[in-house]
Parts: C-alpha cells; sequence; structure tokens
C-alpha cells in the first residue's frame, strides 16, 4: 500500500497549530483548535449561484451543468462533462451532490465526464451505483468509469465495483469508507482511500483494508483531523485531497 499520509511529527503539529484538524488531535500545550468540521451547506446562496428554477438536482446543479435525467419514479441526475472516462458519485448518508461540487467541477475541466445523483434514502447505495455506472457506461464515447463514494457511498463502492468488474470499472476512490475486508481482498481494481485521523466513522483503523490484488492500493490520510467525506473537499485541505483524487484517476483512466 502506498501511503501519502503526511506522517511528520513537526508537519502534525504544524497543521494543528494552523486548524487543520477538526479535534481530538492536539495534546497539552497545543494551540486550541476549531470545532470539529462538519459537511459544508449546500452552495445554493445568493451569494454562491442563483437559486435553481428549471430542471435540477438539489438545486446545485442545473441544466447549464449537463444533462439532467431523472430515475427510480423522479429522483434527479446529472451527467456533466463530456470525457471519455466516467466517474460516478455516491454521496453520504444525509448528505447532497452540493457538497461534492468542487470535485466534480475539478474532474469535468480535466477531462472527464461526471454524473452526480439525488440518492433515495431507502435504496441500497450499492445497487443504485451499478446502475448509474451502467448508465453512464452508454453514454456515447465513455469508456469505463471510476466510482468515489463518501462514507456509506465510499463502503459501497468497493462491492458495487465487483459485481462490475475490471472491464467496467478504472477504479476506486473512497472517502472516509469502511471497506469490509473480504471486499478489499478480491477487489482487481486500483483502489484509493482517503480519510482524517480521528474521523469517527473512516478513520486511520478503518483506513487499513487491503486490496492485495489490486494493481494500485493507495491511502491518504490527513493526520489530526476530524473531517468526514465531502467535509474534506471544503477544509483547507481540498487542495491536497483533490491534488490525490485527480493524480491517482490520471494515472489509471487507460
Amino acid at each position: 500500500m502506498r501511503r501519502l499520509s503526511l506522517a511528520a511529527a513537526g508537519l502534525v503539529a504544524a497543521l494543528t497549530a494552523c486548524g487543520g484538524g477538526g479535534g481530538g488531535g492536539g495534546g497539552a500545550g497545543a494551540a486550541p483548535t476549531p470545532a470539529p468540521v462538519t459537511t459544508p451547506a449546500p452552495v445554493t446562496t445568493a451569494s454562491a449561484r442563483p437559486v435553481a428554477t428549471g430542471p435540477n438536482v438539489s438545486g446545485c446543479f442545473t441544466e447549464a451543468d449537463g444533462t439532467i435525467f431523472e430515475y427510480g419514479g423522479g429522483l434527479p441526475g446529472v451527467i456533466t462533462g463530456t470525457g471519455s472516462t466516467g466517474v460516478v458519485v455516491t454521496y453520504e448518508r444525509r448528505g447532497n451532490v452540493c457538497t461534492w461540487r468542487p470535485l466534480a467541477d475539478r474532474l469535468v475541466a480535466t477531462g472527464y465526464r461526471v454524473l452526480l445523483y439525488a440518492r433515495s434514502a431507502v435504496a441500497a447505495p450499492e445497487d443504485t451505483a451499478v446502475a448509474m455506472a451502467r448508465r453512464l457506461a452508454k453514454e456515447k464515447g465513455v469508456k469505463r468509469v471510476f466510482l468515489v463514494g463518501g462514507s456509506i457511498g465510499a463502503t459501497t463502492a468497493v462491492p458495487a465495483a465487483l459485481k462490475l468488474g475490471p472491464r467496467k470499472v478504472a477504479g476506486v476512490v473512497a472517502l472516509s469508507g469502511e471497506i469490509a475486508p473480504e471486499d478489499a481482498a478480491r477487489l482487481t481494481v486500483p483502489l484509493l482511500q482517503i480519510g482524517s485521523e480521528h474521523d469517527d466513522y473512516g478513520g486511520r483503523e478503518a483506513l487499513e483494508a487491503a486490496a492485495a490484488q489490486a494493481p494500485d492500493d493507495e491511502l491518504l490520510i490527513i493526520p489530526g483531523a476530524r473531517l468526514h467525506a465531502s467535509a474534506l473537499l471544503g477544509s483547507p485541505h481540498a487542495a491536497q485531497v483533490l491534488d490525490a483524487i485527480e493524480t491517482f484517476m490520471n494515472r489509471h483512466k487507460g
């Protein structure tokens, strides 16, 4: 497993002192740290972007971004970008697509085609991720797809990839997911796991699942922080996380 964690003690201390962690990372005499970072609110305020009035996904993706579609009895999704490599994003429980906009914008700008969707509260995330990957794979020009998930979306991304197989799946990116060891052991596509040290779900210990058969098995842990899933994308560590995801995808998109 390639470890991308910033583990040097001095750097950990510096990050903590600068407010890089959300809690649980400070020691005696350390500078006060801010309260745990929570998932940012959807960027749908008047100052951020106009309120959507037409077809949209959660108010932050509209027809100006791409193709809006419906599935599962009226739930919305969007396909944005024009690249030949697809990316399906499955967000965390009680989350929404809006906090994943930084990742979607970055990937579209660098040549990927991204599908985001409003997730059903009752349908199994694994089954829906499989259905969305198959939908995106049918788009003209799309060859293979990355599965990206946050929290429960990350946990179920690996079994979803196992169902789809390596001919369709280019790789898996899991943010704050607890991947079952038996699922990780069967994975034969590249895996990138990202989390923060003190996250209650998807923290350091949970990210140790080894994908022994995967051609690449990478791990990035943000030290001294308690940031969960898409909260990483709205944190001071966002650039590092986005860079890691883009680098991983560029290496494995084929």
